[in-house]
């Protein structure tokens, strides 16, 4: 299970006025936070500030890796940033969000992978937009897969990102992420998987038990990566139940430990 902690994004204004004042020991903290609730990886991700963005993105790499030894997930639809981040990623072996089968974006995003040896969440998404059904996504993943694998990347390396959606928007989304697992399972085997799943219940009332619920039935067909905030007791506690109820935890020793550590609300 591979937990990217989402919470180092200066979208969030607490991240982005620590940025703005060089407020490292604020970002160690965020940082500290989330390796010790469990995160695998690190999201970094300074996406608005767009006139700097190179530079934050590298005062964040370094800041963040004088405070914790977890690999990071560079996060950044600006390819500089992207590579910015790589070249100072020191920790394990680094993760790039995103690559899509958009042309534009594929081009610019596969030779950072490469370069770096980097893991890859690869998006359910091209150049006709945003995809609907499981079909539309599994078109997307049939072509990058081929696409990736034959460019050197291994299977074990690509994260397909399913494309959740609101289901207060799209009725069907929730389904349709649902089958798309089953299918990206039964085709790829080797692959993995990360998503944002809490997309899924913008703009509802009750999210977290939504968000909760929506994780337990993603990892019964498959689902092996989220991008949430790991400090979320209630959300990690129904992951270490779900991974002991699917056979993923032998004999509840995680379970187990995350309890007496009081890792549940």
């Amino acid at each position: 299970m591979v937990i990217i902690g989402e919470l180092i994004n200066t979208s969030r204004k607490a991240i982005s006025e620590a940025v703005d004042n060089r407020d490292a020991e604020y970002i160690k903290k965020v940082a500290i936070e989330q390796m010790e609730a469990g995160a695998t990886y690190i999201d970094v991700n300074c996406g608005n500030k767009v006139h700097n963005e190179v530079e934050v993105m590298e005062w964040l790499v370094k800041t963040i890796q004088e405070a914790v030894d977890t690999p990071l997930c560079i996060d950044s639809p600006n390819p500089k940033a992207v590579e910015a981040g790589l070249a100072l990623a020191k920790c394990g072996q680094p993760m790039v969000n995103s690559i899509t089968d958009e042309k534009a974006r594929y081009e610019e995003v596969l030779p950072l992978v490469l370069k770096y040896k980097a893991k890859v969440i690869a998006l359910c998404m091209d150049d006709t937009g945003m995809p609907n059904t499981a079909a539309d996504r599994m078109r997307v993943v049939k072509s990058l897969y081929a696409k990736l694998t034959a460019a050197g990347v291994p299977e074990e390396d690509i994260h397909f990102d399913p494309l959740v959606k609101p289901i207060s928007v799209v009725g069907e989304a929730g389904l349709e992420v649902l089958e798309t697992i089953k299918l990206i399972k039964q085709d790829y085997p080797k692959v993995h998987f990360a998503c944002g799943l809490s997309n899924v219940s913008f703009g509802l009332p009750g999210r977290k038990i939504l968000n909760r619920l929506f994780v337990t039935q993603t990892m019964a067909l498959g689902m092996d990566g989220y991008i949430l905030n790991p400090t979320d007791k209630g959300m990690m506690g129904f992951i270490y139940a779900a991974k002991a109820l699917l056979g993923q935890d032998e004999y509840c020793g995680n379970y187990l430990e995350a309890y007496r550590n009081g890792s549940y609300e």
